[in-house]
């Protein structure tokens, strides 16, 4: 096999920067730096961990047999090769603005033909949640043991929880999501067949569920920081990174 060719764009290394400069605002003793610094290092280290989740997909297809992702520009840390200015950027911006939950906003398409087992199917599948997963428990490390400013603690902690809770919804084995993914190849023909008429609607039907319906979103979120309690995460750092990031937008 061909070995992989993995290039960075500049507008990967933009939202580095822009996490970075987030990160550097946070540390200021000043609420508007502060405010400025958390918002921009959530959104920056979102949008880079976005692309991250879609690269390990690709990455591990391509390991896997199907040699087309290189063709299709999946290998290129580049966002735009991912992601729709809508369907990925703003209404994920608005749903975690509204209660929190980030939606998945990628997509890579996995031709599962060239895959040699259904193992490796699998692990295509699980390749994107467990980078979110592998994020969270970095960030949520570094805050642990790294002193730094409560600004800062409190943006990385939101972003570490951020990172967990993408895990979390896209390990659900719901049609649409990862989680579905990584079963799916061992379904039965019709469960397979109901999948495929289920995947267009059915993340939906959760995302209203999750954000309408009280009992439904808090049992997610309990579950959420249960797991991240389990990594290390500080959710009294995380509530007030987040509360600090939803004050930008009014709420």
């Amino acid at each position: 096999m061909k070995s992989s060719t993995t290039r960075i764009s500049p507008l990967f290394l933009a939202f580095l920067g822009l996490t970075a400069l987030g990160g550097v605002l946070a540390t200021f003793d000043s609420e508007l730096a502060v405010t400025t610094g958390v918002l921009l290092l959530v959104l920056g280290g979102w949008t880079t961990s976005l692309c991250l989740h879609e690269f390990g997909h690709a990455v591990t297809a391509f390991r896997g047999g199907d040699l087309s992702v290189r063709s299709k520009g999946y290998l290129t840390l580049d966002p735009r090769r991912y992601t729709d200015p809508i369907l990925s950027i703003v209404l994920p911006l608005i749903f975690v603005a509204l209660g929190g939950i980030p939606l998945p906003g990628g997509a890579v398409w996995i031709n599962h033909h060239a895959l040699r087992s259904r193992r490796t199917e699998s692990m295509v599948s699980l390749a994107g949640p467990l980078t979110n997963l592998v994020l969270g428990v970095l960030i949520a490390a570094a805050v642990a043991v790294v002193p730094m400013p409560l600004g800062l603690a409190a943006g990385l902690s939101y972003l570490a929880f951020l990172q967990v809770i993408a895990f979390v919804l896209n390990i659900l084995p719901i049609p649409g999501l990862d989680g579905y993914g990584a079963i799916e190849p061992y379904l039965s023909a019709p469960a397979r067949h109901f999948g495929e008429k289920a995947r267009p609607w059915a993340p939906l039907v959760l995302f209203l569920l999750l954000i309408g319906v009280p009992f439904v979103g808090r049992m997610f979120f309990q579950l959420a920081y249960f797991v991240f309690g389990l990594l290390g995460g500080d959710t009294a750092m995380t509530a007030y990174g987040q509360a600090v990031f939803r004050s930008v937008f009014g709420f």
